[in-house]
This record gives structure tokens, sequence and C-alpha cells, in this order.
């Protein structure tokens, strides 16, 4: 790795086109370009430091670690920077890992960012235009006032489109939120039309808040990581928050208080989508609305995560994943390679 004093680009060109992530197989030399989160320089059992770093692209993100690494191997570039690597990759523990000789900062009007962007501007565009589309069909005055409220808020929903909905899981990538949440919409307004006891207006708002309180939990400029509020409060409690403070808003404009039931209402789905005590919800869903939220997140979630996963692993020749020992088993992805 070059020091912090050094030039950048200090790599040669390339001499063939970079492979994402997800084509990346063990035993192969690397030398090209990743967008670098989370980077952290950690002892290992004998005292030693180790740097380590994701490494991303559009189609997904893979571990790299570079032994026997200092302050300055640490300090040579930041979060969020994109980084000529050079290494190996190598299998460890069933999943795929870059070890890095090599770890340098690239002048970012260099790189071509479509390579790295899971969501082209034009298709977050669509989406947010797919959110204030659902905004005017609510026909409920209460639910319409904070669906707005929150939409109105610039700097919000500028956090809003570049957040992710998870460091890791699911929609791990600057727009993932806003398009996991234009997901659940499209999935609440169908299962309203089945179960007309719902309130589908309360519901879509529920779904455009239930997780607002990540564009506070989790830092988005530059690289995905948890701020301290994120660490010390979550993002349940960091949406509860946001939603009073949107009410709060409303009661001031209008000269009157915001109806209880409705507020109670609404915090009860941010408070309750995980669905279970063990899961981090300090509620279980105790309304209609809130169980229709709870199912809804954790089909899109658990779909798009597996996809993502089969995505991960898509140079690895075997109709099944590795063992997953957080989900307990491992996926059939089709001998094909697709998943059905």
């Amino acid at each position: 790795m070059s020091s912090p004093q050094s030039s950048r680009n200090v790599f040669p060109p390339p001499r063939s086109r970079r492979k994402c992530v997800t084509e990346l197989a063990p035993q192969v030399t690397i030398d090209q370009v990743f967008l670098a989160t989370r980077k952290q320089l950690r002892p290992n059992r004998h005292g030693q430091l180790y740097l380590q770093v994701e490494l991303a692209d559009r189609s997904g993100t893979i571990t790299g670690r570079m032994w026997n690494a200092s302050d300055e191997h640490f300090e040579a570039f930041s979060d969020g920077d994109y980084v000529r690597v050079a290494g190996t990759t190598q299998l460890y523990s069933g999943a795929l890992q870059i070890i890095l000789t090599e770890v340098d900062q690239v002048d970012p009007t260099r790189v071509d960012e479509s390579a790295f962007r899971v969501l082209t501007q034009d298709a977050v565009a669509r989406l947010r235009q797919e959110l204030n589309d659902f905004a005017a069909t609510l026909q409920e005055s209460l639910p319409k006032l904070v669906f707005e409220e929150v939409l109105s808020d610039a700097a919000l929903m500028e956090a809003f489109e570049r957040c992710p909905a998870g460091i890791k899981h699911h929609h791990a990538y600057a727009g993932g939120l806003l398009e996991h949440v234009v997901m659940l919409l499209r999935l609440a307004d169908r299962v309203a039309s089945l179960y007309p006891e719902l309130d589908r207006d309360l519901l879509l708002v529920g779904v455009l808040v239930h997780d607002i309180g990540k564009t506070v939990e989790l830092e988005n400029e530059k690289g995905f990581s948890y701020t301290d509020s994120g660490q010390l409060l979550g993002h349940v409690l960091l949406g509860i928050q946001i939603v009073d403070d949107k009410i709060r808003k409303i009661e001031e404009r209008a000269g009157q208080p915001f109806d209880q039931e409705v507020s109670n209402r609404i915090k009860h789905m941010v408070a309750s989508h995980h669905g279970e005590y063990a899961f981090g919800a300090p509620k279980l869903p105790m309304t209609l609305e809130a169980i229709a939220l709870h199912f809804i997140d954790a089909l899109d979630a658990k779909l798009i995560g597996t996809l993502q996963l089969f995505q991960s692993e898509a140079a690895i020749d075997d109709g099944w994943t590795q063992y997953h020992p957080n989900h307990g088993r491992k996926f059939f992805r089709g001998r094909d390679g697709s998943p059905s």
C-alpha cells in the first residue's frame, strides 16, 4: 500500500475488464477498483494488527483483509472512497474474501460510477415519483397529512433516497431504503384490496415511516456504518421520534391537537414492525395494520436478502449455496444458477 502522502492511481492500468464481486472465484489474482466501506484496524489473537475493509460494487460486497497492517495503512483512504486493490481471493468459512497486498485511493473523477451503483439516478427519481403517486391516493385526512409532512421535508427525503435499508442483509446499497419502501407500498396496496377491514391509508403511512429512523441510524454520506445515535437508540426509537416531530408540526400548523388514536396507531406500527421481541420489536403487532406491515416487511426483506445471497455466490459452480449459519441452512439456486 502506498503511504497517505503518495499520489493516487499508482497502479498500472488494468489489462482486462473488471470483474464484478459476483463473478469472482477462489484463488484468483485481483487488481481492480472497488468502493471501500466499513474499514477497521483490528488485532488478531497474537496482538498483530490487520486491516479489514468491505469492498463493494453494484453486484455485492466482499471482505478484504491485509495482514500486518499499520495506522498508516488505515489512514491511507476513507470509507466511501474508491480504491484500487491487489490481492488474491480465497474461501474462508464458506465465504469468499480477498487477501490484500496493496490498497490505494483512486481519484473518483476517473471512475465509472455506474459499475458501483445498484440504482441509477433515474431509477431513484422514478421510485421517488412513485412515492408521490401513492401520497396522492390517500383519502383520510390525518394519514395523508403525515405522509405529506414526511415528503415535504427536503433534508429527510435526501437522506431517505441515499440510505440503504440495511448494512448487510437486504437492500444494502444507496437508495435501498427507498426501493424497499416503494415495494412495500405496492404490496400493502394489494393486501388492503383483499382485506377490506384493513385501513389502507393508515397501513401506507406505516409503510412509509416504519424504517425512517434508518436515515439517522445509518451514516450514508460516505459508505454505510452505524452512527452513535443508531447504536445507542436504534432505528425503531429514532423513527418514533421522527413521527412525533412530524405530528407536532402538523399540530402547530392546524392550531389543534392531532387525534391521539391515529398517532398511537402509526407509532405502534413503527414499534412493532419487527414482529417479535427476539427480533428487536419493543411491542408485538396488536392492530390489523401492524400485523400486515410486519409480514409484508419480512417477505420483502427475506426474498431480497436471499436473492442477494444467490448473487454473491454466483461464481460458485454448484446448484446450492454454501451453508449459512445465520439462516441455519443452504439454499438451492437451481442447476442453471437461477433461483427457480
